[in-house]
């Protein structure tokens, strides 16, 4: 076995990746503090041909150094908004016709595996703050939400780990078919 390259990885640059044709996911950041974790999430949404992101309330917006670090660059391809405050995002989204998913241990919230989307779906997953989740006024707008199963003592995932790992559940689920 040999690593491959990253010269062999076949990998768009920019202006393909803008001219791709993007798959049918916002991500919507609720008032996210850390910066890496902002970064990573540009990463995720960039692997994943997500079409945009929603920074909104006190999460920080490009440029920014500390989010370049963990982005690589993901921050100048995939398209991002800010909003002052979630709410107005999600009206917005909600008035486009999107599902909005909140990522949050709630009252109803189904397991990951558990969740089913249709090929057509215009999906909004909503990540909140490290330490307080989707905002309560943000839930009240919502009807869904989504939660990883957990195991151990802590019961939470880094937002950054979240993210990676509700696009990639959705990735393989639309792939399927």
């Amino acid at each position: 076995m040999r690593k491959i390259q990253n010269a062999d990885l076949g990998r768009k640059t920019a202006d393909e990746f803008h001219a791709s044709e993007k798959r049918p996911i916002t991500v919507v950041l609720d008032n996210v503090r850390s910066l890496n974790n902002i970064g990573s999430v540009f990463r995720s949404a960039d692997a994943f041909l997500c079409e945009k992101i929603c920074l909104c309330g006190i999460t920080a917006t490009p440029p920014h150094r500390e989010i370049h670090k963990t982005a690589l660059g993901a921050e100048e391809t995939v398209i991002w908004a800010h909003y002052a405050n979630t709410r107005d995002a999600i009206l917005e989204l909600k008035e486009k016709g999107y599902r909005i998913i909140a990522v949050e241990q709630a009252d109803g919230s189904l397991p990951l595996h558990q969740l089913k989307y249709e090929l057509s779906d215009k999906i909004a997953f909503v990540f909140g703050h490290e330490i307080d989740g989707v905002s309560d006024e943000v839930l009240e707008l919502l009807e869904e939400a989504l939660e990883i199963p957990q195991f151990g003592t802590k019961h939470s995932l880094n937002i950054s780990v979240c993210a990676g790992i509700v696009l990639w559940d959705h990735f393989l689920k639309i792939s399927k078919g």
